[in-house]
């Protein structure tokens, strides 16, 4: 079986807020042959905890506008890895460190990629050196 067309609409509208908030990394797999809770999972890092908490929001408020609520919301007490159960997809939004250590890319490279229909914008010097 594969991520139906329902769950992977959302997942672009999630990939690209993630990118709207300077998230790196971002990548969606199709899991839906290896698990039965979900399709898709979505990852994209933020570089702290900060920037973490507003990818999440910045997630969680696009899906709101497509009429999407997330069913569960867990790690933002601190902020380092935050998960939106959409329930056909999940979004893990990770800091760079927890990124490199857990390595989800690995954990999951026998799933197949999702293209993602993702702009990124373009940052100014001045939020680079932040």
């Amino acid at each position: 079986m594969t991520a139906t067309e329902e769950a992977i609409r959302p997942v672009n509208v999630a990939a690209q807020a993630a990118a709207d908030k300077f998230g790196t990394s971002i990548v969606a797999f199709d899991v839906s042959d290896q698990l039965t809770i979900t399709d898709i999972f979505l990852v994209a890092t933020g570089k702290n905890e900060r920037q973490v908490s507003s990818i999440v929001d910045g997630v969680e408020e696009a899906l709101h506008h497509i009429g999407r609520k997330a069913a569960r919301r867990e790690g933002d007490r601190e902020n380092r890895w935050v998960l939106l159960d959409y329930i056909d997809f999940v979004v893990h939004v990770q800091h760079t460190e927890e990124r490199s250590l857990y390595n989800l890319e690995r954990l999951w490279k026998d799933c197949p990629q999702i293209p993602l229909d993702v702009v990124l914008p373009e940052q100014d010097a001045d939020a680079e050196e932040l």
